[in-house]
């Protein structure tokens, strides 16, 4: 459709927390016919990338996909294990631990918050103290979120599995790692998640539409006992359809082509040297961050997410008029503040399909849009991220 708009050359810089840019070679993927989702093509795709996210997750337990987004993913997850009046314990590590705790109680559940002023991970002593106060054992599930895209803090499930087991207590642990999942180490069956949740749109790469239950035997243990009504979200439903390769619905079929291919992407360049991408963008982009003079909301440098950085402009301006800003200027999206932290907070994304050139290049334009904005800072901060990159290209 023709536009009155000027033409605006090059790439979109699209560094938001995702979704994120898809790769030529998954939109290549994608571009093909739809095929009759009952029939033997169908059930080669089917088997493949069912597997296929085995891998991902590093289980070796069913992974459910589902035509939804990460919304869909959560309630799966809820629906499937619990029923109503059931109680669980979530950390307040920031806007979508809140949304995922507020779901929960519109399902009847019982949803019980550890409070948290969204600068931090969850804290496995804190949930451990909880579940050892619940002597009646009536806290059913943990939920956790293993990065908060809305302030850039990463939880550490691992310890936190280990708080439960100290605490002996039986309760399920479920994790949303809709963030996370491709760009941070995870681990479903060592770290004892019993349900995780994800999405396609942020480290697999793909456009919005896929998501994800990985579950364990406890999980479907439970699942026999959950009076949760639920139909499309349904395991029982999915499972026997999923051994033969197919879905008890129509599936979204050209997305899974495209998650074949960010499968095979994602070996291909080794899950390890994913990880270790995320790690250098993250750090070259904290490095920015700080030679600015800007405070990066994640307090804690345990706790800082290999995904995105979540920076603080001082008190009385405005996040997203700077937002605005850099969008007009030089093309590029920064994610925006959520929640408590509207307004106070712009979000740099760094994960799915980057390189070293992509990150300089988004920290170009953020410093940029820093001057024009007229943002107090400091200049320097792209420098000093080319440094730390040359540095360790050098290495």
């Amino acid at each position: 459709m023709a536009s009155n708009a000027a033409r605006k050359a090059g790439r979109h810089f699209l560094q938001i927390p995702g979704p994120t840019p898809v790769p030529d070679r998954i939109l290549r993927a994608m571009d093909m016919p739809t095929i009759d989702h009952r029939g033997p093509d169908f059930q080669k795709l089917g088997k493949r990338v069912l597997e296929g996210m085995k891998g991902i997750f590093r289980t070796a337990s069913p992974v459910i996909i589902y035509p939804a987004s990460g919304t869909g993913a959560w309630e799966a997850a809820l629906a499937n294990v619990l029923s109503p009046g059931d109680r669980v314990l979530m950390f307040e590590t920031g806007h979508f631990a809140t949304l995922w705790k507020n779901m929960a109680g519109k399902l009847g559940l019982e949803a019980e918050f550890i409070a948290s002023d969204w600068r931090t991970g969850a804290d496995p002593q804190a949930i451990e103290a909880r579940l050892r106060e619940d002597k009646a054992h009536a806290i059913k599930a943990v939920c956790v979120v293993h990065n908060e895209t809305s302030t850039g803090c990463v939880s550490p499930i691992a310890a936190i599995r280990k708080a439960m087991d100290a605490a002996k207590h039986p309760a399920l642990l479920m994790v949303d790692t809709i963030s996370s999942l491709a760009s941070i180490d995870y681990r479903h069956d060592e770290w004892g998640v019993d349900v995780t949740v994800s999405g396609s749109q942020k480290g697999l790469m793909l456009p919005p539409g896929l998501s994800f239950n990985a579950l364990s035997d406890k999980a479907l243990a439970a699942a026999k006992a959950s009076k949760m009504p639920k139909l499309f979200w349904s395991w029982e439903d999915q499972l026997p359809h999923n051994a033969r390769g197919f879905f008890p619905y129509t599936p979204g079929t050209n997305l899974l082509y495209g998650l074949a291919e960010a499968i095979d992407m994602l070996h291909e360049e080794g899950l390890e040297n994913v990880f270790a991408r995320h790690d250098r963008h993250a750090e070259a982009t904290r490095r920015a961050v700080t030679a600015w003079g800007l405070e990066i909301l994640c307090r804690n440098p345990a706790d800082y997410s290999p995904s995105l950085t979540a920076v603080l402009l001082p008190e009385g301006l405005n996040a997203d008029d700077f937002r605005e800003v850099a969008l007009n200027s030089f093309d590029i999206s920064l994610g925006t503040g959520l929640g408590k932290v509207t307004g106070r907070v712009f979000r740099i994304g760094h994960l799915g399909d980057t390189n070293d050139l992509t990150i300089l290049g988004a920290l170009a334009g953020v410093e940029m849009a820093l001057g024009l904005a007229r943002i107090p800072h400091n200049k320097g901060g792209v420098q000093t991220a080319m440094d730390f990159l040359s540095r360790r290209a050098a290495a």
